[in-house]
């Protein structure tokens, strides 16, 4: 059941919209602000290297290290996340990892790194200016291994049983309806691979008026799924040891975004981690 009374296909293009002009650097997360004043930094100065609040201080705050953070390419951390899936995913060198929702390409990147010059990422959006940001990066970055193809992540544009692990940041809670996207990752996964997710979760029901609010769920606070919702959804599309935990610092993160109107009450910023089974094993308890 769709979370909100809008037509999907109207979400879809206000998100594509509103972080199109995020890419370009028009806007920040927080809409009709413009990038160069956005938070607390001086008018004029880089959104990234703000010490107080821009892109590499909210990093921090979602559980990104120093070590991650150096030698990402200038422009790939844009401050949209809401956690680190790379740190959940416990990913090894050889891998294959697709990013759902890829952005700029910051996680990506980051992936690369544990997966190695063996191993293989493949970032998916489906916002034209973020695929073309993200592939600059990858150039600008020499990250050979990393790739950016556009496409809708209820639609994947990769093959069945084709990737080791599937990460997200705070994308999939933009997406009209969450089950094609879970059913999608279940099909692109090999059997035994991972799914580690970063994303908004509800703690109670939205009001129409919150779901109603295209800025709200553009932002990542209106479509944000139900707990017990969520978990049902998961064990639908053939997950199996599904965990959703609150993330440490998650008033922090939420607070950060619309701090008026206390939607930490209300949302949480989640980790979200399951496993497709191996073959021949029975969901969602795998026989034991």
């Amino acid at each position: 059941m769709n979370q909100t009374t809008h037509d999907p296909e109207v979400l879809r293009e206000e998100v594509r919209r509103r972080y199109g002009s995020i890419a370009k650097g028009e806007t920040t997360l927080k809409e009709g602000q413009a990038s160069s004043h956005a938070c607390c930094q001086p008018a004029g100065s880089d959104p990234a290297a703000s010490s107080c609040c821009g892109a590499g201080a909210q990093a921090r705050t979602l559980g990104y290290s120093e070590a991650d953070l150096a030698g990402i390419p200038d422009g790939a951390n844009l401050g949209l996340g809401c956690g680190n899936p790379v740190a959940l995913a416990s990913l090894e060198p050889g891998q294959t990892v697709l990013d759902l929702g890829a952005g700029a390409g910051f996680d990506a990147f980051i992936a690369a790194r544990a997966v190695g010059p063996t191993g293989r990422v493949i970032g998916v959006d489906m916002t034209p200016e973020m695929v073309t940001k993200a592939r600059a990066n990858a150039k600008k970055g020499g990250y050979a291994q990393v790739e950016f193809r556009l496409g809708e992540i209820e639609a994947l544009p990769v093959a069945d049983a084709s990737v080791d692990v599937i990460i997200s940041n705070c994308v999939i809670n933009l997406c009209p309806d969450k089950r094609p996207v879970y059913r999608e990752a279940f099909r692109a996964l090999r059997p035994g691979g991972r799914l580690a997710v970063s994303d908004v979760v509800a703690r109670e029901q939205l009001s129409d008026e919150v779901k109603r609010d295209l800025a709200l769920h553009s932002g990542c606070l209106a479509g944000a799924t139900l707990h017990t919702e969520l978990i049902r959804i998961l064990e639908d599309a053939g997950f199996a040891d599904i965990v959703i935990k609150t993330k440490g610092n998650s008033d922090e993160v939420i607070s950060s975004w619309d701090s008026k109107r206390g939607f930490e009450s209300k949302v949480f910023a989640a980790e979200v981690t399951a496993t497709k089974p191996q073959a021949g094993c029975c969901a969602p308890t795998c026989c034991s």
